[in-house]
């Protein structure tokens, strides 16, 4: 017989007294879940939130914790988002998800931000020869593999009245494009802002724009869950969006300050941040159908154009309902 006050009774009163208290914590405290996000410097919005701390106060109720992972561009973004390594995708240029889709990967469309056409472009230097896009037959051009910029590139050289063939891409990371733009080894770079900013303010011999995407490409950009996540997460994702939404209101609407607080996380000056935020819509929406007529555009012409193993349907993917 057990006295009451030895250890395996008190243990036994302990457990009495604790498991009706658990019986009453939410699933979402109990569950403690990391919010994995990827993003790249591209990621403006998701860029202020994490460099406030936002999402980790506003999840923290939820027992949510959040870890950012970076990516150089959107296409290993989108890997690590199919292999499990991250759970949300900041915003990827309209290709991207294209080239994600054709590799297999389960992913939901999330959120995305309406047109911004004049984002990127291809730029030649300042004394290049290079008149327009057609003159680019035959030349070498940097260009970052399934970003937004790859698809401004098959579209402008369409228009010309070229095939992607006619050129010779140097598949680059943005930092490398660039280099390698500056130092004479390609003829000609396509970039996204704020990259396109950058060479265009810093740039010591100058550039000139051949194209951008007006009237050509219209440059959406998407937010990612994984499928998975998206289904048992919905509360942690509609916080997310409406943090997205409220936070690209304020960057069209405090510009200067905007820029203020990127500039030290960038490494780049305010009023080059300022210029890339200007050509950005930063209007965050719900993904709808009739929305994705552009996508589909970029796949068949991907497939087209040999750079994508078999055709996709860009509507097969779910999208997350917002309300």
């Amino acid at each position: 017989m057990h006295s009451p006050s030895s250890p395996r009774r008190r243990r036994l009163l302990l457990a009495g007294a604790v498991l009706p208290l658990l019986a009453h914590v939410s699933p979402a405290l109990a569950r403690q879940a990391p919010l994995r996000i990827g993003y790249q410097k591209s990621s403006t919005l998701l860029t202020i939130l994490k460099t406030r701390g936002t999402l980790e106060k506003l999840l923290a109720p939820l027992g949510v914790t959040v870890s950012w992972h970076e990516f150089s561009s959107g296409l290993p973004l989108l890997e690590a988002l199919n292999v499990g390594a991250i759970d949300l995708s900041a915003d990827v240029a309209d290709t991207v998800p294209v080239f994600a889709q054709a590799a297999g990967a389960q992913l939901t469309y999330f959120a995305q931000e309406a047109p911004s056409p004049a984002a990127q472009a291809i730029v030649v230097r300042a004394d290049s020869p290079i008149r327009d896009v057609a003159a680019l037959k035959g030349k070498k051009v940097a260009v970052t593999k399934a970003a937004g910029s790859h698809y401004l590139l098959l579209a402008a050289l369409a228009g010309a009245g070229l095939s992607f063939r006619d050129i010779t891409p140097a598949y680059l990371t943005p930092a490398d494009g660039r280099a390698a733009f500056e130092r004479g080894s390609v003829d000609a770079w396509v970039a996204w802002d704020p990259f396109l900013a950058g060479v265009q303010h810093q740039s010591g011999s100058g550039v000139r724009v051949l194209a951008d995407g007006r009237g050509i490409a219209g440059y959406q950009r998407y937010y990612l869950a994984a499928s998975d996540y998206a289904k048992a997460h919905d509360d942690v994702l509609r916080i997310v969006f409406a943090e997205l939404v409220k936070t690209g209101a304020w960057v069209k609407s405090a510009p200067q300050e905007a820029a203020a607080l990127l500039a030290p996380v960038w490494g780049l000056d305010a009023a080059t941040i300022a210029l890339a935020n200007g050509r950005r819509s930063y209007q965050v929406r719900a993904v709808r159908p009739e929305n994705l007529a552009e996508q589909q555009r970029i796949a068949d012409a991907f497939l087209r154009e040999g750079l994508l193993p078999k055709r996709v349907d860009v509507n097969a993917p779910p999208l997350w309902k917002a309300g």
